[in-house]
């Protein structure tokens, strides 16, 4: 299996990465992170590091937002795929009914009922297929879930990116570049020389939390739930 990932190379002098955790839906937490954000749009990079949709309340505005983001800045606004876009697009096609459900899926539904039956904008859906499971850098690599410490990157399979948890973040090794993740929420960013860890449980009631690299400065914003 060939994965879906992107490669940004040949980055200009004091160019900056803003890298968001799990937003599930938390519409209000993500603009007040962005207001707070010192982002130069025409020359940092922004990556959202997926779990946009689900348990939280405003999953469908979250995607308006981020698409819009992307199409104003296309060069600089990469939002990866999480598990739970990766669990939307399979309910859509009839599987893991269940476990989408299970994991907040229904909020993410009623987002888009209208009429008594499910109406999902083109856009939306072209948006989720789109995403790509990582961002590479020289020096770092963006991916939901983390990666399995012993495949190399061409090796790993998608669910490896999407779902792995205490392989990936326990390992006793050191990896080659610094890899920022989410899905695994932490009471605090887990800050260490080669893995930080972004998702601080938002939807749960803690906070939404993003880095700026290289200067590894946190900026946070408490969720309103």
């Amino acid at each position: 299996m060939v994965l879906k990932g992107l490669t940004i190379e040949e980055l200009a002098s004091g160019t900056n990465f803003f890298a968001i955790g799990d937003i599930h839906g938390c519409l209000f937490a993500l603009e007040r992170l962005l207001e707070l954000l010192p982002i130069d749009w025409g020359k940092d990079y922004v990556i959202f590091l997926g779990d946009y949709i689900d348990r939280g309340p405003d999953s469908r505005r979250v995607l308006e937002l981020l698409i819009e983001l992307k199409e104003k800045y296309p060069e600089r606004v990469y939002p990866i795929k999480g598990n739970h876009e990766w669990l939307f697009e399979r309910y859509l096609r009839g599987l893991d009914v269940e476990v989408f459900l299970y994991n907040g899926g229904g909020e993410t539904l009623r987002n888009y009922y209208e009429g008594g039956s499910l109406k999902i904008p083109p856009s939306h859906l072209e948006f989720l297929r789109a995403l790509p499971l990582y961002v590479e850098t020289k020096d770092y690599l963006f991916v939901h879930g983390g990666i399995n410490p012993e495949k190399p990157l061409d090796e790993q399979e998608e669910e490896d990116l999407l779902w792995i948890r205490g392989l990936f973040y326990y390992h006793s090794g050191k990896f080659e570049k610094t890899i920022i993740f989410g899905h695994t929420p932490f009471p605090e960013v887990l800050l260490l020389e080669d893995r930080i860890g972004l998702d601080t449980g938002c939807v749960y009631g803690g906070k939404l939390s993003a880095i700026k690299l290289p200067e590894r400065e946190i900026f946070q914003v408490s969720c309103r739930r």
